[in-house]
């Protein structure tokens, strides 16, 4: 048996198929699980027509997660589709360009507060929100929650604010697995090795991580290959580690580690 068969498993930033979400929610499918994804605003039809390449999962949910009238209209939705959810994927992240590339001491606080909205506070919204429907999941092991994350315990060159959103979030994810973990719901947070993404072609630079990352990591690193990614969050996922909450799995070749 897969796996993920029989989970309800909801999964946000679904952009296009070479996205971190995207590769996650083929390998869930893969596994027997039956996906919700979400999209929003501008990249709303974006995500719609990416998730036409999954197959018959429905209409993608409009979440945008600084509008608590959307993320109630989901819960509702999700609701209604699966009466429960097994596992909640995160993978949402913003930041407006004055965060990325320029120092520490270039964008204004209204800027470094929406890339906090939108990286790091959204998590614990839709945590809050969803706790309910989470709280009925049937999985063994309860429920499970997944933050897309990059370790945030070091900074890196031009990663500027959104390292310090990284840095917030898995301290939340901390905060969120004491706090749900009586209700059998598990928070961990999954933080992967630069990967060649829209997102990632976004922050200037990017190339440095491209250039040096491979030669720090023990294991290699293949910035174009998602799939461990996709392979770690579906064990995360899954009941095999349902003994896990409050923990950043680095899938990163070991570059974290090293000196």
């Amino acid at each position: 048996m897969a796996i993920l068969t029989n989970h309800r498993i909801l999964i946000t930033g679904v952009l296009t198929d070479d996205s971190l979400a995207y590769g996650i929610a083929r390998r869930a499918l893969e596994e027997g699980a039956t996906i919700a994804v979400t999209g929003a605003g501008r990249g709303l039809a974006l995500t719609r027509r990416t998730a036409r390449k999954l197959g018959a999962i429905g209409e993608v949910i409009e979440l945008d997660v600084t509008q608590p009238a959307q993320i109630a209209a989901a819960v509702t939705e999700v609701g209604d589709r699966f009466g429960r959810l097994d596992g909640l994927v995160h993978a949402i992240g913003y930041a407006p360009p004055t965060c990325l590339g320029g120092g520490m001491f270039v964008a204004p606080f209204e800027d470094v507060a929406t890339a906090l909205h939108v990286s790091t506070y959204s998590l614990a919204a839709l945590v809050g929100a969803f706790r309910p429907l989470l709280q009925k999941s049937e999985a063994v092991g309860g429920a499970s929650v997944i933050a897309l994350d990059f370790d945030g315990s070091r900074a890196y060159p031009v990663y500027d604010w959104m390292g310090v959103m990284k840095a917030g979030l898995e301290s939340l994810g901390r905060y969120l697995a004491r706090e749900v973990g009586a209700d059998h719901i598990r928070v961990n947070m999954l933080a992967a090795g630069p990967i060649r993404t829209i997102a990632a072609k976004s922050i200037p630079g990017f190339q440095v991580f491209e250039d040096t990352w491979a030669e720090r990591a023990p294991l290699g690193w293949d910035v174009n290959d998602s799939s461990a990614v996709a392979d770690a969050a579906v064990a995360l996922l899954s009941p095999l580690l349902r003994g896990t909450s409050a923990s950043v799995i680095h899938v990163d070749g070991g570059a974290h580690a090293m000196g």
